[in-house]
Formats: C-alpha cells, sequence, structure tokens
C-alpha cells in the first residue's frame, strides 16, 4: 500500500506553498527521530559514473525543492543518488509576493513563481556543514533578483567560490522563469562570456583546493532547435561537464483551461515532460557524447525515467512527481532502471 496515496488527497485541501513548507519540516523531524529507517536500504539501481563522479543510483532530488539545504539528511534517508540544493543567492531574499505555488491537478502539473527565494549562500554552507549525509551533492547557484545581467557573472562568481569546497559538483542555473531577465543569459554572446568567465575560476578554484568539482549548466525547454544547438556547441568550447535539462516551461499548451493554468510562472510536472525529452534529445543529437545530459522535467513514473535516459540522458532528477507520486517514486524509477 502505497502510504501517500491515502495523505495526499489531505495535503491537497490545503495551499500548496504551506503543504511544501509543512513537509518540509515533517520530513526534518521524521530523520531526526529515525521515523525514515523504512528507507534506509538503498533503492535497488546500478551506480553510474557521471562528470567523474560515481552515483550510486541514477535518481536524483532537482533544485528547488530545499533551497537552503536545510533537510539534506531527510531526503538522502529517501533514497536518492544524488541531491541537488538550492537555488541559493549571495544575499537572502524573499522571493515573490504569496501565492506563488499552485496544482494544476487536472494534468499533474505544478505552477510556480518563487523567484529565487532563500536564506543566502552563507546559511546554505552552514546548513551543509551540520548535515550528516556525505554522499553526491550538487548546489544550484543564481544571481539575485536586484543583480542587473550585466553583473549577473559577480554573483555566480560569489556562490561558486563559497559553495567550491562543499559540492560535488555546481549548477548553474540561467533558466528561471521567475527571475526578470534571467533567460537573457541563455543567449549566444551573453552565455559564451559567462561560461569562460566560471570556467576560469573553476579552474582556479580546483588549483586552490587540490579538487576539481565539475560545473553543469540547467537551461530552460523554451528554446528553439537552433537555441538548443547554440547552446551545446558552446558547453563543448567552455568544456563545461554536465547540462541538466530542463527548467520548468513557460508554455501553457498542455493544460489550457485548467484551473491555475493561467497562473503566471513555471510550469512543471507531467505537462512539461515532452518538451523535456525533445531538449535532451536534441542536446544528445548535437552533443554526441562530449557532454553528459541529466533529464528533469515530467517524470511521474519509471517508463518516463527511461524516455530521459533512451533521449540521451545519463543521469534523471525528480521534482513535481514527488509532489503527486510520493517518495514510493524513488524507488519505483530505480527499480525500473536497473
Amino acid at each position: 500500500m502505497n502510504i501517500y496515496s491515502l495523505v495526499r488527497p489531505l495535503l491537497f485541501q490545503f495551499d500548496a506553498e504551506s503543504v511544501h513548507d509543512f513537509t518540509l519540516k515533517s520530513l526534518k523531524t521524521a530523520e531526526r527521530l529515525g521515523a525514515l529507517k523504512l528507507y534506509a536500504s538503498p533503492p535497488i539501481c546500478q551506480p553510474r559514473t557521471v562528470m567523474g563522479i560515481t552515483f550510486p543510483n541514477a535518481v536524483g532530488l532537482a533544485a528547488g525543492l530545499d533551497k537552503n539545504g536545510a533537510v539534506i539528511d531527510g531526503m538522502a534517508a529517501l533514497g536518492f543518488g544524488f541531491i541537488e540544493i538550492g537555488t541559493v543567492t549571495p544575499r537572502p531574499q524573499p522571493g515573490n509576493p504569496k501565492p506563488r505555488l499552485f496544482r494544476v491537478k487536472e494534468a499533474q502539473g505544478i505552477v510556480n513563481r518563487f523567484g529565487f527565494n532563500n536564506l543566502g549562500v552563507d546559511n546554505l554552507i552552514e546548513n551543509v556543514k551540520a548535515a550528516q549525509y556525505k554522499g553526491v551533492l550538487g548546489i544550484n547557484i543564481g544571481k539575485n533578483f536586484d543583480t542587473s545581467n550585466e553583473k549577473a557573472v559577480d554573483d555566480y562568481l560569489i556562490c561558486m567560490r563559497k559553495v567550491y569546497a562543499y559540492a560535488s559538483y555546481i549548477t548553474v542555473n540561467i533558466s528561471s522563469p521567475n527571475t526578470k531577465n534571467l533567460r537573457a543569459l541563455q543567449e549566444k554572446e551573453a552565455l559564451s562570456d559567462l561560461l569562460a568567465t566560471l570556467k576560469a575560476e573553476q579552474l582556479k578554484l580546483a588549483e586552490q583546493y587540490g579538487r576539481y568539482v565539475p560545473v553543469a549548466l540547467k537551461i530552460a525547454p523554451d528554446l528553439e532547435l537552433a537555441q538548443v544547438n547554440e547552446i551545446a556547441d558552446l558547453l563543448m568550447i567552455h568544456k563545461i561537464d554536465a547540462v541538466i535539462a530542463t527548467n520548468t516551461t513557460l508554455s501553457r499548451d498542455a493544460v489550457k483551461g485548467m484551473r491555475n493554468a493561467d497562473e503566471t510562472g513555471g510550469l512543471s510536472g507531467a505537462p512539461v515532460r515532452e518538451m523535456s525529452t525533445l531538449v535532451i534529445g536534441q542536446l544528445s543529437r548535437r552533443l554526441q557524447g562530449a557532454v553528459p545530459i541529466i533529464g528533469v522535467g515530467g517524470i511521474l513514473s519509471g517508463a518516463d525515467a527511461v524516455e530521459k535516459i533512451t533521449a540521451g540522458a545519463s543521469l534523471v532528477q525528480l521534482y513535481s512527481g514527488l509532489i503527486y507520486k510520493g517518495p514510493k517514486l524513488i524507488r519505483d524509477v530505480c527499480k525500473t532502471l536497473g
């Protein structure tokens, strides 16, 4: 019996962000009390080596669920092969006004316009240091909402320098639709300049710490074929270690007429699955194995994860699927991937 399927109707009676906060607090409490021992044995899934890192299994937590790294140990207990925390910014910021998280239940979708709400990079680092988790940890970095695109690189550099010693890999988020003009950083010239600067800093930090920490780029699903190809070429030119495809979409084609579909923000969950997989396939054809792909977007079953791997992803990440399917989804995906 999937206990979550019994609890979900009750949870869905309440405001989505309130439930989100309650779930994180409950997970943290359950982990402290040892109540997550049911999930203590790792799910059956083959290890994967990607970016030079050995992942115990191919199923990870996507960024956004634990922005501050406050429940790392709780998430680890659920059986993830890797955990990505953030997006974090140099300075704390409250994000956009509430309400800002909405369920599109008919389509198993989620709309959010959080706007990188987080307590800042220093708080995240303290949480990472306090966690017992020793597994693969990705840290997703962004810019503050009031930092202009011209100075965005400074914010990414601040975060990269601060998290480098604590991250297994670092993700550069330029694809959230909820920070004004952020996606403009995906345009060719701006992206090339950003990647060149971050690559140079990565190599300096690797020498300083005696440890190479891979850098991944997270991109949007709302890209034309030519844009995907341009990004793929820049990833290879600047020797970026991985690409995460994809973030949330601004498109509402798959949810027209549904409740909450017209809310402003990024749409995730089942409605973004095909768009995300299409981008993965385009990246895979262009990259020809030169840069590994982490697939995320609309994974609500083992079959959805297989679709991402078949399209060219080496690893997958979950977020919205957990809201609709619960933690059992992690094991289901692991079992299907083998």
